[in-house]
């Protein structure tokens, strides 16, 4: 009798330890200067099928938000869960352990905690295209292993047709329709060498992060998914922009010359034909990592995460591509699918923040993260979305010698430039979603602008000025 009892109190040691080392997986998938042109967030004819089978699986969150309109900060921002103000990093070039050496970043924390964490293309900053390839500005002891692939896409460059050749390939207005198939593209052999990753880490936890290039101009993909877009039936940029008339210079600097770089509306068209023939593209992948983790039957205990780094102009306001402080360059897809969920395929409408990523998949993990991180756990809006949230979102940018300040409720969007010196904007989202009406001089609405101006305030207090701005 006393053999069984011990036999009885060791097996019920072993079944709590089994249940104590069972973790979830988590597959981070990383987009570049994708918008919400998306179907699951509304658009009539851009084509996500697989974004859309995602969203189903999860929380489709309708106001995310980054902290920095710019690949290398937002990106930061996100793996750090700190500020760009905490990690000083505001440009293309600065890397966040020269003034950070001992931050955890977040695949670090899965690393320490026994999982093989592994990137596979963009996931910090490199220069794209200039950089695929390369390590570029990644993070070494983040990952477990890292993979660069590159393409035919790099390869064909010279085959480019591009609008703007007076800026670099990284910002211009250049694309291709490209022979070949989608495997030989730098976006495809990330969705293959991810789908290896899984098949050999299948049995072991995990923290994989898939990378992709696109729609980050130059916008190649194969032809078959611009044939998706017709010319015929792609818009042109909305005009005259009215609006602009009370807004601070600033607000639109960020596209120079305006609008549009100086291209012509018919140009414009076929740039937005091969931006959205590449959002298709890079959709089709993601459907490939869907269907391997189906495959591999790791569906049921992996946590999906799908982000983008920053949003993207198409010609809203005559501006194109990123660094403005109006929604189309602020606001970004973001989605979250997690085993357990109680809520699947239901939408939040709170303002969140890409801060709040590290948190978040600390808490779904149940791993201790670290105690100075700035955002919140999701969490509570993967069960109810529609639950009690009280955070706004920051957002701020960099012109020369002065800053951009944004705060994002859930109803309105207070920015001001160079603290309020270079002008002000106020948007009420309610009756003004597409932001044609600067209400900051409507008396009005002084009450509303003085409790925006206070979340400025606060935020940025303490406000860090890089060393070497103009």
């Amino acid at each position: 009798m006393i053999f069984f009892r011990h036999l009885f109190i060791a097996l019920l040691c072993a079944s709590s330890l089994l249940h104590a080392v069972e973790k979830y997986n988590v597959l981070f998938i990383a987009v570049d200067d994708m918008n919400n042109n998306l179907g699951t967030y509304g658009h009539p004819t851009v084509k996500s099928p697989n974004i859309d089978r995602l969203a189903k699986m999860g929380t489709r969150f309708d106001k995310a938000y980054c902290q920095f309109p710019l690949c290398s900060p937002s990106r930061t921002s996100i793996m750090t869960g700190l500020r760009p103000d905490v990690t000083q990093t505001y440009d293309l070039q600065y890397h966040f352990r020269k003034h950070l050496s001992d931050a955890v970043t977040l695949p670090q924390l899965f690393k320490k905690n026994g999982y093989f964490a592994a990137r596979v293309g963009k996931i910090y900053h490199y220069g794209n295209p200039g950089e695929i390839g390369t390590n570029g500005l990644d993070d070494e002891p983040s990952w477990t292993e890292r993979i660069n692939p590159k393409g035919r896409d790099k390869a064909e460059e010279n085959l480019l047709t591009n609008f703007t050749p007076k800026r670099g390939l990284g910002s211009s207005l250049s694309f291709q329709a490209a022979d070949g198939t989608d495997e030989e593209q730098t976006d495809g052999i990330v969705a293959t060498e991810t789908i290896k990753l899984l098949e050999k880490y299948k049995d072991k936890p995990f923290f994989i992060a898939a990378g992709f290039y696109r729609p980050h101009c130059p916008y190649v993909a194969p032809k078959k998914y611009f044939d998706l877009y017709p010319i015929d039936q792609v818009p042109a940029p909305k005009g005259p922009y009215n609006e602009v008339k009370n807004v601070p210079k600033a607000a639109l600097s960020s596209t120079s010359p305006w609008p549009w770089y100086g291209v012509t509306e018919q140009q414009s068209r076929e740039s937005l034909q091969a931006y959205h023939a590449t959002i298709s593209f890079v959709d089709a992948q993601v459907g490939r990592l869907l269907d391997s983790l189906e495959k591999l039957g790791l569906a049921e205990k992996t946590i999906i995460v799908y982000w983008s780094d920053h949003g993207y102009h198409v010609g809203e306001h005559g501006l194109w591509a990123k660094q403005s402080l109006f929604e189309g360059s602020a606001r970004v897809p973001l989605i979250i699918a997690a085993p357990g969920q109680k809520a699947k395929g239901v939408a939040s409408p709170r303002t969140v923040e890409l801060l709040d990523l590290y948190p978040t998949l600390a808490d779904l993990a149940g791993l201790k993260a670290p105690e100075n991180l700035e955002g919140a756990s999701l969490r509570p809006l993967l069960d109810m979305p529609d639950s009690e949230w009280n955070r706004p979102a920051f957002t701020q940018v960099w012109r020369g010698n002065f800053s951009g300040h944004s705060v994002r409720t859930e109803r309105y969007r207070y920015t001001e430039w160079d603290d309020g010196k270079k002008g002000v904007e106020l948007y009420d989202y309610q009756t003004d979603p597409e932001e044609l009406q600067n209400l900051a001089l409507d008396p009005q609405h002084a009450k509303t602008l003085d409790e925006l101006e206070s979340f400025i305030r606060k935020n940025w207090e303490h406000e860090y000025k890089p060393k070497g701005w103009k």
